[in-house]
């Protein structure tokens, strides 16, 4: 048999498989119309899940059993997907989607007070000016302050620094997200240039000790490494600029941005000294209770699989099965558990999106845990 003769036959193959699959899925919108009547029956049924698997198993043969398996899990989690998408159950994020998209605004304020960690000159001050041009910049003492402050109301919003192109993820931030009553309601990613700054008759080679936070430390290793000096980790990059202009020593320098110079009357002695030159930070802008601008295009979610064989996988078919981009996944250990991890996931998505309340439902529903964080645009520059 010719290849040509193969794949015309592959061709009226993958014809009935078509047919047969929209076949299905109208019996499926059937099945769905029939929950909806009888709110008794579940959306996930475990047990004629595990029977149809069973059976396609065992009519697919020891050489096929497996794959077929694969594809009627697929088959089954997009069934159970588009049910989800038309029954909608009362979860609590069918809640908070509720309670965010009755609220939601046309336009992003430029102003209120904005809780900061750090001291003036920081990044995060830097970031907060770029989303709030007229805000009222508060300083705290430390991410977790940021977030009671917007909690407790002291604070309209708060800045976090959540990842940085270098170093990767700030897994403290992460884990402060699930605080509960916090939304993320925007985000902001801004070019990082540090430069060693030290007193103005300073040279190169007095400097013994280092001040800068232990992320900028990471961004200048290299350069760090080959000065032979002791570092000195401070809350951030800006705070280590004040307490080496405090010092008014030349044996004391810290690595921050340049913007600090003028502040705390320091010079730049080097602006070469990062080990990547696209060195972005990511920043989010969190505010109390659930809330939703007009423009959203990004979403956060925070999940614990189930931990079963390809729980990660059928979680993600989900998604994949409403087209939807997945533009970061980052796993973290659960304290107090061995070898247990919750999973951080970005979307480019919107709550308005057909299917996307369904699939969120589904979610809540087959996860151990589901958080979502919020619904955003986010700017660059």
């Amino acid at each position: 048999m010719e290849l040509s003769e193969v794949r015309q036959q592959l061709d009226g193959i993958d014809s009935e498989l078509i047919q047969l699959f929209v076949k299905r899925m109208k019996l499926i919108d059937v099945v769905a119309d029939i929950k909806k009547r009888d709110t008794a029956k579940p959306l996930y049924d475990p047990v004629r899940e595990r029977e149809i698997l069973m059976k396609v198993r065992e009519r697919a043969g020891e050489e096929y059993g497996n794959s077929a398996h694969q594809l009627f899990r697929t088959i089954l989690e997009l069934s159970r997907a588009r049910q989800a998408a038309q029954l909608i159950p009362a979860t609590n994020v069918a809640a908070r989607v509720a309670a965010m998209c009755a609220s939601e605004k046309a336009v992003f304020p430029q102003e209120g007070r904005i809780a900061v960690s750090g001291v003036e000159g920081c990044h995060a001050g830097v970031a907060a000016d770029r989303l709030f041009p007229r805000g009222d910049i508060i300083f705290m003492n430390g991410f977790r302050a940021v977030v009671q402050a917007v909690q407790a109301g002291l604070c309209r919003f708060g800045i976090l620094p959540v990842e940085n192109s270098v170093q990767g993820s700030v897994r403290q931030v992460y884990d402060l997200l699930r605080e509960p009553d916090i939304s993320i309601v925007r985000s902001v990613r801004l070019l990082i240039r540090h430069v060693l700054l030290t007193q103005p008759d300073a040279k190169i080679e007095d400097i013994k000790t280092v001040y800068t936070h232990e992320q900028a430390a990471g961004q200048c290793s290299k350069f760090l490494t080959a000065l032979g000096v002791d570092v000195i980790p401070c809350t951030s990059t800006a705070h280590a600029a004040q307490r080496a202009a405090a010092a008014g020593d030349k044996s004391v320098a810290a690595i921050a941005g340049e913007s600090c110079a003028k502040l705390y009357n320091l010079t730049v002695l080097s602006d070469d000294i990062q080990n990547e030159s696209n060195n972005d930070t990511r920043f989010l802008c969190i505010t109390k209770g659930a809330q939703l601008y007009a423009g959203a295009e990004r979403m956060s979610l925070m999940v614990n699989c189930a931990n079963s064989p390809g729980a990660l996988y059928h979680m993600i078919a989900k998604i994949s099965a409403l087209g939807i981009n997945m533009c970061k996944l980052e796993s973290f250990p659960i304290p107090g558990t061995n070898f247990s991890y919750r999973f951080f996931m970005d979307l480019e998505c919107n709550l308005h999106q057909d299917g996307i309340l369904g699939l969120l439902c589904e979610m809540e529903h087959s996860c151990d845990s589901f958080t979502l964080l919020g619904n955003y645009s986010e700017l660059t520059g």
